[in-house]
């Protein structure tokens, strides 16, 4: 028979969701990375904007939550950076000189610190 702590539990349940919150940044990465290169008119912009702008809402509320397990500062400083993004993936959507490079960099930033 297998027991173990709550503590160990927790553990493991917050390796587990970092996991899923590295693979899900990977995958905005790749499309912001495809679009950066077909152009913020292209389909794949369109597609990398949205993508982006689900996961750091969903991230946001997740933050948000007042048992959301990271401190609080942490927290504040995250949902800072995850508006930013919002922020700036509208603007290079309706600013065709912007690139996709910011968002790209602080995305990159945001998961390598999950590793």
């Amino acid at each position: 028979m297998y027991t173990f702590s709550y503590a160990e539990i927790l553990n493991e349940s917050g390796d587990q969701s970092r996991e899923r919150e590295q693979l899900a940044l990977d995958e905005a990465l790749q499309l912001l990375s495809v679009a950066d290169t077909r152009g913020p008119n292209s389909p794949e912009a369109i597609e990398a904007i949205r993508y982006i702008q689900k996961l750091w809402n969903f991230l946001i509320a997740d933050l948000a939550d007042p048992q959301n397990g990271l401190a609080e500062q942490l927290r504040a400083d995250l949902i800072s950076i995850g508006i930013w993004v919002i922020r700036e993936a509208d603007r290079v959507l309706n600013d065709p000189s912007r690139t996709f490079k910011a968002l790209i960099e602080v995305n990159q930033s945001i998961r390598n610190g999950l590793r």
